[in-house]
């Protein structure tokens, strides 16, 4: 999750804060192109979930892979910040035992072993969410995802790095410091979950779970070059966000538009994390189930696409635009049926609604006074104002945020209507790719530059928060390189509850697309 305006006040002491150590180092892994037994690791997940049942290799031996691989590449990377390798060890041990004694697996996640976002509770091993009100946090139960993932045989190595609070679209923290892009550590590796996408990128994970309010899941994934999923949210979501933390511990509920969902380096992972994740929450499974439809096509070229290629509202640069249209000619020449004229909303009126929404859920956990004091200043801003957007949807009344909630289930109802005669948008992931690290720079001075132009800080996720405020599945997948070797991605978004439908489009187009670039940490 990430709120444009509540680090304001933050800024200046967190960039003042000192960060806390990584873990440590070991010697260097030979780097090797082929998944053989040794670097198994570096291999698509399911690829490992097979091989594991198949007993081609223990889980305590895959364990020992990500750890020594963790050891020698994560220090100049700082995206694992906490680990948990005793108790790893020991599920790892049981979840051998118990094929050698069954021959069955523990679940479809048999023995893998992976990191979790520090923004999600784990049972007995310190969450902090990059704050440092929350240093020595120590969950007494885990989060509803993170239990799914122990239930289907997952092994939890550690957690990954966070903005405080997840409220920041870099990855920087006074507890454990700053994630460096692996392609280029003068960029940002984007927020907030930038921690869970450079793992996945470098190898030091084959999945993660990530969380998205305005992007959070997707941006890191685009500048990192790897997979990422936005599950649908209708009245709740297709997996079940409590233990996410903000809000704070012990909430039962969460944000309205939050969703969480995987993040792996091929489109295939994301189904089969997506199969683990995907359930109700604990207090609904006894009444309903989650049974998300197969893809509504077989091939790329029976699908019904849309391209929306840019827009005045936020422009792309030279890259992303030439990247578009690329995929506009795979996409044609693959047969589908192209659109590159409609769109499904207006963009200004979209992303307006999508901020006075965001603005108005981050408030519930405001203080007292605090929230008394955002009262008192908002008053004193005329209405229509833009510099009261903030201000005035943080403390806007229970029936103008009725209204709003209308404008959302209007704008929901276009989507529809778009999708009765589109499969899928296809639509950029950023203007840029990845942007430098300005985790030094207060908030207020902070921007992007597109093709020489300055621009807010922000418009690094105006296309992303198209499929925000209505719930739409988008996956961000990654489609090509600038020059200088920074991922460049694209953006997938399907009808409400598409979610297959929109990896099994990426599926498609990744077949077409080059072989995505991979990080010197990846093998180092």
């Amino acid at each position: 999750m990430i709120l444009r305006r509540t680090l304001l006040v933050a800024s200046t002491a967190l960039a003042a804060a000192t960060a806390m150590a990584t873990p440590s180092s070991a010697r260097p892994r030979a780097s090797s192109r082929r998944h053989r037994g040794a670097e198994l690791h570096l291999a698509p997940a399911r690829d490992q979930v097979a091989a594991l049942r198949s007993g081609t290799i223990k889980s305590r031996a895959l364990l020992e892979q990500y750890l020594d691989h963790i050891a020698s590449t994560n220090p100049g990377l700082n995206a694992v910040v906490t680990l948990d390798p005793e108790r790893a060890r020991a599920a790892a041990d049981a979840a051998d035992r118990h094929l050698a004694l069954t021959g069955k697996v523990l679940g479809p996640l048999h023995g893998l072993p992976m990191t979790v976002k520090d923004a999600l509770e784990t049972e007995g091993l310190r969450t902090t969410c990059g704050s440092p009100d929350l240093k020595d946090h120590i969950p007494v139960q885990d989060a509803d995802s993170v239990a799914l993932l122990r239930e289907a045989g997952a092994v939890i190595i550690g957690k990954t790095n966070v903005p405080v609070m997840c409220q920041d679209i870099q990855t920087d923290n006074p507890v454990f410091g700053k994630t460096a892009n692996p392609f280029d550590s003068t960029k940002t590796a984007g927020g907030s979950s930038g921690g869970p996408a450079a793992a996945v990128a470098a190898g030091l994970t084959g999945l993660e779970v990530g969380s998205d309010l305005a992007g959070s899941l997707r941006l890191p994934a685009a500048y990192c070059g790897v997979y990422a999923l936005r599950t649908s949210r209708g009245a709740s979501p297709i997996v079940p966000t409590r233990g996410h933390i903000p809000r704070p511990p012990g909430w039962t509920t969460s944000s309205d538009m939050i969703t969480l969902g995987p993040i792996a380096r091929t489109a295939d992972d994301l189904d089969l994390l997506l199969d683990v994740l995907a359930a109700p929450a604990p207090a609904d499974r006894a009444g309903w189930k989650i049974d998300l439809a197969a893809p509504t096509r077989s091939s790329l070229g029976e699908y019904r696409v849309g391209i929306w290629a840019d827009d005045a509202y936020c422009r792309v640069d030279a890259d992303t635009r030439a990247l578009l249209d690329q995929v506009a000619a795979l996409v044609r020449k693959a047969g589908a049926e192209i659109d590159d004229t409609t769109r499904p909303v207006d963009f200004t009126a979209s992303d307006t609604l999508f901020q006075r929404l965001m603005y108005a859920t981050a408030s519930a956990t405001a203080t007292d006074s605090a929230f008394a004091a955002d009262i008192e200043a908002a008053a004193k801003i005329p209405d229509g104002d833009p510099s009261g957007l903030y201000l005035h949807s943080r403390t806007m009344r229970h029936r103008d945020w009725c209204l709003a909630d209308e404008e959302r289930h209007k704008l929901r109802a276009a989507w529809a209507g778009y999708f009765a005669d589109h499969d899928i948008l296809i639509t950029p992931a950023t203007p840029t790719a990845a942007v430098p690290d300005q985790s030094s720079t207060p908030l207020p001075q902070r921007y992007i530059t597109v093709d020489g132009q300055k621009r807010s800080y922000y418009d690094q996720t105006s296309w992303l928060n198209l499929a925000s405020p209505v719930g739409l599945p988008a996956v961000v997948l990654p489609a090509g390189k600038t020059d200088a070797g920074l991922p460049l991605a694209i953006q997938i978004i399907g009808p409400y509850l598409a979610d297959r439908t929109v990896i099994a489009a990426a599926k498609e187009l990744a077949r077409l697309l080059p072989d995505p670039i991979r990080p010197p940490a990846f093998t180092a």
